[in-house]
């Protein structure tokens, strides 16, 4: 298949992107700057892209990616600067903080998709997946209100993108993730990763594999919502 992951330089992406492609996929890679420590072979899979300009960044990864996607994953977002910390207060952050956040996390994928879905809907399964929160579940039990909302946000996206071409078959699938143990990527193993977290932080091979299994399905099924908190999140 072939895979365009946009946030892949660190964290989960990163490992997707490694994960995919030891899977044999086609995978490309789209950040702000190429990873220094990227394989060599595999930075002419690579597209920079800054999308805190979501239509200079959207026309950039659209104009250099091929006619044909099978799937799409999109791992960009941020979080206000005081976010999952005590310090954190709605009423001390900055409006030009609240813009940027929104121009990333929501503007972002709404100009990149509307470009991409043509090229999705030439691959015979064609695949969204959007990374989503479980702090933009409803009842999440978290105060960051531009965070959440921006990732309450992609789920309408996603339930849009889907009603929008259901007759084409293109699955749209939203990834609720909880606190992500990023620390430990794919080459450390799963059971010290897992130890790492204390059972508060989720492993990223656990991610990965949940992705392999989403876009591994047949064109006739799909993953509609993947809710994945750590085991001991007490807000679920």
């Amino acid at each position: 298949m072939r895979v365009l992951i946009v946030g892949a330089s660190r964290g989960l992406g990163r490992a997707l992107f490694d994960g995919l492609t030891l899977d044999g996929h086609e995978v490309i890679g789209v950040s702000r700057s190429v990873p220094a420590d990227l394989e060599s072979g595999h930075a002419d899979r690579w597209i920079t892209a800054d999308f805190a300009d979501p239509v200079a960044a959207a026309e950039a990864v659209s104009s250099e990616t091929p006619g044909i996607l099978d799937v799409v994953i999109y791992n960009l977002g941020i979080w206000e600067p005081a976010a999952f910390s005590d310090s954190y207060t709605y009423t001390d952050e900055e409006d030009a903080t609240t813009l940027s956040l929104v121009a990333t996390n929501i503007s972002s994928p709404l100009l990149l998709l509307r470009r991409l879905v043509p090229k999705l809907l030439a691959s015979p399964s064609p695949r969204i997946i959007l990374t989503g929160s479980t702090s933009g579940l409803p009842r999440s039990g978290r105060p960051e209100l531009a965070f959440g909302a921006s990732k309450f946000a992609l789920t309408g996206i996603a339930d849009a993108l889907r009603e929008n071409y259901r007759e084409q078959r293109l699955a749209v699938t939203t990834l609720q993730l909880g606190y992500l143990n990023t620390g430990d990527q794919l080459d450390v193993p799963r059971e010290l990763a897992a130890e790492r977290g204390g059972g508060e932080l989720i492993p990223l091979h656990d991610v990965v594999d949940v992705v392999r299994t989403t876009i591994g399905l047949s064109p006739s099924a799909y993953l509609r919502e993947i809710v994945m908190p750590a085991i001991l999140d007490e807000r679920f």
